[in-house]
């Protein structure tokens, strides 16, 4: 009863800010990134919150309580460095030239970067965006509907039901400021809840004669082969692709503000995944003390081992609270997708190009109620797991967009041709690695052949095709922060 106390008023808060942040939503460009308006702090925590979702909580301390170090420790340094990068390179530039070139979303950057009279990149930039990031809000709704069966013993079927009309409502009020003020709270109180969570479950395991290696002989074996360790470092490079991480440099209120925003947002990731590390090994040491129900046995669920540990360690006056963070963590990622799904549907389709700019908020806003159903849908038929389903996804924003962004900003020479190749042969050859390629003994992340071969793509056939026009390299200059 307390904790559904606790998640109530917290969910309050949220659709109170949403209203809000509705008041201040007079076009679809409010709607979509909020006027350019938000500083560094907001811009880069909602980021981190937005990009690590409930795979934070819920899918690496889980990888590391069943596999150990292998996973977490070579993700999570190639994720850090990723990040690192898209904030030190792509971040400014990407604000800058979006201003330069009078686009709000990724789609349309890439068509007025490349003036693509014929619209084919917008095009094929929005039908990869519609078909990966369902996907990937999927996956978050996924997360929820763990947290809600776990926390109140609702069915699956309800727990996913209410978490996605948690999602949808604030959303549909109030866009991208709804979004990235809630993103903000929630990023913070994520952080919190790792803390207090690894801090509690270090000091308990402590002292107690419990071995660790002895209850999993593979809990601090982080070394592996060459193309495993590539491949699990190879998500760092999908943070070059991913339309809701993009969105909020796009979004910052001027280039200035990126350098402080990078510090802020990579301090809280680090923290954050450390942090999330600990608990997954802490976690095998307390559940030899204590088993944790749900988590253990045929039918336990690795990535609940944060949830059990919440509450078998908190009082339930906090647990509440803690809980409401993994909400918070899904939340952080299902609202961004869901933000960017409908701004493609509206920005970068033909469909409602005659609209006004409210008429087009409006539209935008029950595109999300569409995307949503979707996803829940997709969610309510899948059996994957959290880390599997957020994988496909991100590799497919990684190799289909990583490369083309990253060049079209730091190289002259890219080309329309070029950046038409790379999206399509970045998406193609995740779908064939993800399906048809294996190796066996070894863990191959389609991200890493699907980012090279993308790149190469771009380059190779940039060099054959003609060159931008003049105009266009003008603006790409000018454009350099």
């Amino acid at each position: 009863m307390l904790t559904a106390i606790e998640f109530s008023l917290y969910l309050m808060l949220m659709l109170t800010i949403g209203y809000l942040s509705m008041k201040k939503t007079k076009s679809n460009e409010d709607f979509i990134i909020g006027g350019r308006t938000l500083g560094p702090a907001t811009s880069a925590i909602s980021a981190g919150a937005s990009d690590m979702s409930s795979w934070l909580l819920l899918g690496l301390p889980g990888a590391v309580f069943a596999s150990g170090l292998v996973e977490g420790l070579w993700i999570s340094l190639g994720l850090s460095l990723g990040a690192y990068a898209n904030w030190y390179i792509v971040a400014p530039r990407l604000r800058a030239y979006t201003e330069k070139l009078n686009a709000v979303t990724l789609p349309t950057y890439l068509s007025n970067r490349f003036d693509d009279s014929s619209h084919t990149i917008k095009t094929i930039s929005a039908v990869v965006i519609l078909i990966f990031f369902t996907l990937y809000v999927a996956s978050g709704l996924k997360g929820g509907t763990l947290l809600f069966a776990h926390s109140f013993g609702a069915t699956e079927q309800m727990a996913l039901t209410v978490t996605t009309l948690v999602v949808v409502s604030y959303t549909f009020l109030g866009g991208y400021l709804a979004v990235c003020w809630t993103d903000l709270i929630q990023g913070l109180l994520m952080l919190a809840s790792l803390t207090f969570c690894a801090l509690l479950a270090f000091f308990a395991v402590s002292g107690t004669g419990v071995d660790i290696t002895a209850a999993n002989p593979k809990a601090f074996d982080y070394q592996t082969t060459w193309l495993t360790g590539a491949s699990l470092m190879a998500w760092g490079v999908g943070y070059f692709g991913q339309p809701h991480i993009l969105a909020r440099f796009i979004g910052i209120d001027k280039v200035a503000s990126v350098s402080k925003a990078r510090r802020i947002g990579m301090s809280w990731m680090i923290l954050c995944l450390t942090l999330s590390v600990v608990i997954g090994l802490s976690g095998i040491a307390y559940n030899e003390l204590v088993p944790l129900p749900g988590v253990s046995g045929p039918d336990g669920n690795k990535e609940r081992i944060f949830l059990a540990l919440v509450s078998a360690l908190f009082h339930p006056v906090f647990s509440g609270v803690v809980l409401a963070a993994v909400l918070a963590a899904v939340m952080s990622t299902a609202d961004s997708q869901l933000l960017v799904l409908s701004s493609t549907l509206t920005e970068d389709l033909p469909l409602f190009k005659h609209f006004s700019p409210g008429r087009k908020a409006w539209i935008s806003r029950f595109g999300i109620v569409g995307f949503a159903l979707l996803a829940y849908i997709i969610t309510s038929t899948s059996s994957g797991t959290i880390l599997g389903m957020v994988g496909y996804a991100w590799s497919g924003f990684g190799a289909a967009f990583g490369p083309v962004i990253l060049l079209s900003l730091v190289w002259r020479g890219t080309t329309r041709y070029g950046a038409l190749a790379g999206m399509v042969v970045g998406a193609v050859t995740i779908f064939v690695v993800k399906n048809y390629v294996q190796i066996e003994g070894e863990y191959l992340f389609e991200l890493l052949p699907g980012f090279i071969l993308a790149f190469l793509a771009v380059i190779l056939v940039s060099l054959i095709t003609p060159k931008p026009s003049q105009e266009t390299l003008r603006k790409f200059d000018e454009s350099q922060p």
